[in-house]
């Protein structure tokens, strides 16, 4: 295996990037761990989150501008920095998280000016059924797709992603299927005395961004109604535009807003105390913090979006965000007036996960996919060379 020269564009905190934070330091490191030269272009400052920094890290100017989701505006000076670097540093190959910035759409013909393979990892959450949250995602596709048919590799986490590119007329040719993956040593089962400390007998978690297209309203309205005794807790760990109102509507001692909790050993203890997880949402790609509480054996139920549904059926509660009330009743029941379920759906989703979304089989993955484009790019260097000596 080369020493490969990687210029990363992603999101280091959790408050712009969300999920996407987590996928690239977890990925940044790990490649990182395999030998790898990996440069790190964000926007903002480092805010504590993730693992140690071991890696070179370049800050790039932004605006914030606070829409539907954090839209990250990219000026000309955040532009010329990185083509800069990237002529400076000769790197082997660009990789982006789309979603990052609005400099996303300069890059493929960036890139291949700079004559740089791009790998560009497609964040945005999607749902094919008739919404408005279906139809905002929808239009984002729409917008994304000619950038995509640009690149020379697009990562995309499932079928149902893949069908909706090509359809785009995104080439089939360019996009990989690559789920997300977590890291199953750290995401493990393990004793936790966090049942005890938020003085809950059984422990019901949602962990992500509370927003309204994640639907913590109707989780909390569904847990209510349910009338669990008081020493059930349902915690919503996270935070985001809708916290402020939740905790304003929902004050009962069977429900704890914790904000958002940086420290991942932190996030584990509480998830290996859960008897449950939640994630309702309308839309998704492929959830990290599901698939975290998966990999810690926590029983967990999931909307049928984005990539979810596929990667839970079979080891979880798969609802419909159709019928989302009723159904996330149904599951809340279910989870409380039988423990056992809590139990064997928890063995069942540690089980998926180690299978099929670990940290290292996705790293496995992406380093192929690496070591494939870079030889393509050795060819056509190779070919151009000669014709042009002849």
């Amino acid at each position: 295996m080369r020493r490969l020269r990687i210029a990363w564009l992603g999101h280091q905190s959790a408050s712009l990037g969300g999920g996407m934070a987590t996928y690239s330091q977890e990925i940044v490191a790990g490649l990182r761990r395999r030998g790898h030269q990996v440069t790190f272009f964000h926007h903002g400052d480092r805010t504590g989150e993730g693992p140690e920094e071991s890696f070179e890290s370049v800050p790039l100017a932004s605006v914030n501008v606070p829409l539907v989701k954090p839209l990250v505006l990219s000026p000309g000076r955040a532009k010329k920095k990185l083509i800069d670097r990237l002529r400076q540093r000769e790197f082997d190959l660009v990789h982006a998280s789309f979603w990052f910035s609005s400099m996303d759409f300069d890059l493929p013909k960036l890139t291949r000016e700079l004559r740089i393979p791009l790998v560009a990892t497609f964040h945005v959450a999607f749902d094919n059924r008739p919404s408005l949250w279906g139809g905002i995602t929808s239009g984002t596709y729409r917008l994304y797709a000619p950038t995509l048919a640009k690149c020379d590799r697009v990562i995309v986490f499932g079928p149902g992603q893949r069908d909706i590119l090509v359809n785009l007329g995104v080439p089939e040719a360019i996009l990989r299927i690559l789920p997300n993956g977590v890291d199953v040593d750290k995401h493990s089962p393990g004793p936790s005395d966090r049942r005890e400390r938020f003085g809950a007998r059984r422990l019901f978690t949602y962990m992500g961004r509370v927003d309204s297209e994640k639907n913590v309203d109707i989780l909390l309205e569904a847990f209510l109604d349910v009338a669990p005794p008081n020493d059930h807790k349902l915690l919503i760990m996270g935070t985001g535009t809708e916290k402020r109102r939740l905790e304003r509507f929902y004050k009962d001692r069977r429900v704890v807003f914790t904000g958002h909790i940086a420290e991942s050993e932190e996030r584990i203890a509480i998830l290996r105390a859960s008897d449950g997880f939640f994630l309702p949402s309308t839309v998704e790609g492929l959830s990290l913090s599901m698939l975290e509480a998966m990999a810690c054996g926590v029983a967990t139920v999931a909307t049928d979006v984005g990539t979810d549904g596929e990667a839970l059926r079979g080891a979880g509660i798969v609802i419909d965000p159709r019928n989302l009330a009723l159904e996330l009743g149904m599951a809340l029941r279910e989870l409380i007036e039988l423990p056992f379920m809590s139990i064997e759906l928890g063995r069942l989703a540690r089980e998926r996960a180690v299978e099929r979304y670990s940290l290292e089989r996705n790293l496995d993955s992406l380093c192929e996919l690496y070591e494939e484009l870079v030889a393509e790019g050795d060819v056509k260097r190779f070919t151009v060379d000669r014709g042009g000596s002849g």
